[in-house]
């Protein structure tokens, strides 16, 4: 074989500066492995050139609240008093006027069955005597969703209309959604005080980029012809806006809407970690610390319940089109459904005039029902306790503990029965050299390359792979997937965790957070995948992942604390079944949309099914399929900040430690790292996506 067939079939004759940096990076690498001694800096960062930053923003946080802290606690007050007096009404209002309210809302946006489903949900909350703390939390949201809706409209309206607000708006929006639940917390109350009203404006905040978004995007999507009518029959701008352009977008806001109002639900159950509020969050968060899992189950169902009644709810009407203009009906007519609102506040007024205490406390049937289900919980892991051990175990020791530590330092004779000897490992580099040159020499490059950096990683384990030689895979992946600008926000976000002194912790997440987003991918791929090929799949899949994604997120903790107690092992189930859902949805979306009359043109050139499905159909259904593992990333970084609650360490565990010690410094770092790791992994499956998308043009 001559040299230019060599380079040929290497594949540099077609993608040289790539495969050499590749190569370049790999022996970097071994240098810095085998450089321990004399280069240790390039393994563990030094302390020395850590910044304090966390000391710095706590000094401006401490001048900042000295200064503006009479301002805050007035804000404080002014959203105190409408939460209080919505709250004061609601415990007010009896329970089964309650109910019919909502079955009566429930029935005007979709028909009967929404309103029975609706009625039969409130019934559970009242007779298993969590009404009280549901109305408080129904308070919040109450505030809460109005001042998101507000903010984010005027926020929509500003980027989609002004280029410097097109310029901030979307990051300002990334930060805000990729930054951990938690750490919106601290500051916060710092600023305001303790008590519900951080909770109110950290589930206002939190819930704003829904709108901002659909605001934007509805806008845009505006016929220009709507907008150029209104212009030349006289409209100025500011008729334009509330009289056209957002009518005419009123379907995309109310999708908006339905987002805004379960983000604001879930981030009222986060809150209230910093308890100050009878609501139904803390009671789950109570039950679960004394560990009295029959208690949480049923106060955890009535957060799903309420969950799923707002989400059928605003989905419902975001999914009516606008009312017809004209009506036969006379203007001096009232429609029935004023007549039944006149109706259920008579009746209010009637019951609460003659007296009648509606009010279920705490009934006996649900105190029974929750021991009965601790004493079966208590008698399942006695008799079954060394099974779930061996598998919590087998997990842990096989496949969390390699990715961790490496294949290194995990196989020991306590964990897998034997010692990973010299000559075992002088085998396992041998064999993985051996093939990665085997893949150069077919033209496989890429491949070579990446199975070198999967052996290495799997070898040292992602919290000992030095720093240096992190730093520089991360950098060249940026470069090659999206250039300069790619590489330069990587080199900077890596780098603040650096010198934060973040380091170790953002690996430790990082790896907790890889190891449940793999599995949950391949698990939603996988139904994806079936359901897509199956109609009657699909049907079954598609009410239980709706009901997933309803579910607020530290309910996912209480199944999974009940069998296995705390532990990694623990957090890696809450995340995948948090996270899969989107793998499942957008794979199954991406397979369906491919083209029939391209499975057609496969079907008459002679292609098997197989042959269908993986050369026609995955391709080019990849690009969906990528933004289903970019969501799937992203959810699991929003779920591993819940998971601190059960004793992960990391980054989450940092956030956390900084909201019980109200530490803005800290938290804010920490939050801040999570929010780049997850920015970092979202920036380059986007660009892996882009480059999909534009092969297949």
């Amino acid at each position: 074989m001559t040299s230019a067939e060599l380079t040929r079939r290497i594949g540099f004759a077609t993608a040289p500066p790539a495969a050499l940096a590749w190569l370049c990076v790999l022996i970097f690498a071994g240098v810095v492995t085998f450089a321990k001694t004399s280069l240790p800096w390039l393994q563990i960062y030094p302390a020395s050139g850590v910044i304090p930053l966390a000391d710095w923003v706590n000094a401006a946080i401490d001048a900042l609240v000295s200064v503006v802290e009479p301002v805050t606690r007035g804000i404080a007050l002014l959203l105190e008093w409408p939460m209080l007096g919505l709250r004061d009404l609601l415990q007010w209002t009896p329970w089964p006027i309650a109910l019919l309210a909502v079955a009566l809302l429930a029935f005007h946006a979709a028909g009967l069955r929404l309103a029975l489903l609706c009625g039969v949900a409130l019934v559970y909350i009242a007779l298993a005597g969590f009404w009280h703390q549901a109305m408080n939390t129904m308070a919040l949201v109450g505030i809460a969703v109005p001042l998101s809706l507000t903010i984010g409209l005027a926020a929509g309206i500003w980027a989609q209309r002004t280029k410097i607000g097109a310029g901030i708006v979307p990051p300002t929006l990334d930060m805000m959604q990729t930054m951990p639940t938690f750490a919106y917390l601290i500051p916060l109350l710092v600023l305001f005080g303790f008590g519900p009203v951080v909770g109110l404006i950290a589930s206002a905040i939190y819930a704003c980029p829904p709108m901002v978004r659909n605001v934007r995007l509805g806008l845009t999507r505006v016929p220009s012809e709507i907008a150029e009518a209104a212009r030349i029959s006289g409209s100025s701008r500011y008729q334009q806006l509330f009289w056209v352009e957002l009518p005419a977008a009123m379907a995309q806001i109310k999708v908006g809407i339905n987002q805004t109002i379960m983000a604001a639900l879930s981030m009222v159950i986060i809150a209230s970690v910093i308890g100050g509020f009878d609501d139904i969050g803390w009671e789950v968060l109570s039950t679960m610390r004394k560990a009295r899992f029959g208690e949480s189950l049923l106060s955890g169902a009535v957060i799903v319940i309420l969950a799923v009644v707002m989400d059928r709810i605003s989905a419902a009407y975001a999914g009516r089109g606008r009312a017809q203009v004209g009506t036969t009906a006379k203007s001096w007519q009232l429609s029935p459904w004023t007549w039944a609102t006149a109706g259920l506040v008579a009746f209010c007024l009637l019951l609460k005039a003659l007296g009648l205490d509606l009010a279920i406390d705490g009934p006996a049937w649900a105190h029974e029902f929750a021991a009965w289900i601790n004493t079966q919980l208590d008698g399942f892991v006695a008799s079954s306790g060394q099974l779930l051990t061996d598998l919590k175990n087998a997990a842990f020791y096989y496949y969390l503990l390699p990715i961790r530590i490496g294949f290194s330092q995990a196989i020991l004779p306590f964990t897998w029965g034997f010692t990973f000897t010299a000559e075992m490992q002088w085998g396992y580099w041998i064999a993985l050299v051996l093939l990665t040159g085997l893949l150069i020499l077919r033209g496989r490059w890429r491949s070579g390359g990446a199975l070198m950096v999967a052996g290495y990683l799997l070898f040292f384990g992602l919290t000992a792979l030095p720093w240096a030689v992190f730093f520089a895979w991360a950098l060249l992946l940026a470069w090659q997937l999206g250039g300069c600008r790619l590489l330069l926000f990587v080199g900077g976000a890596l780098a603040f965790i650096l010198v934060t002194g973040m380091w170790e912790r953002a690996m430790l997440s990082l790896y907790l957070c890889g190891a449940a987003v793999a599995m949950s991918f391949v698990l939603g791929a996988s139904l994806g995948v079936w359901a897509a090929a199956s109609g009657r799949v699909s049907a079954v899949l598609r009410p239980i992942a709706d009901t997933f994604q309803t579910i607020p997120l530290f309910v996912f903790l209480i199944p999974v604390l009940m069998f296995f107690q705390v532990g990694e092992f623990t957090a890696l189930l809450a995340i995948i079944a948090y996270a899969f859902v989107p793998a499942l949805r957008y794979t199954e979306n991406g397979l369906r949309q491919v083209s029939p009359q391209l499975i057609e043109v496969a079907v008459e050139q002679g292609c098997t099914k197989s042959q269908i499905f993986w050369q026609v159909k995955l391709p080019l259904a990849m690009p969906a399929i990528l933004v289903g593992l970019n969501q799937t990333i992203l959810y699991g970084f929003a779920m591993l900040v819940i998971a601190a609650l059960v004793g992960t360490t990391g980054l989450g565990q940092q956030i956390f430690l900084a909201l019980g010690a109200a530490d803005t410094g800290l938290g804010l770092t920490a939050g801040l790292s999570m929010a780049l790791l997850a920015m970092i992994a979202d920036r380059m499956l986007q660009a892996i996506a882009r480059q999909r998308f534009e092969g297949m043009q």
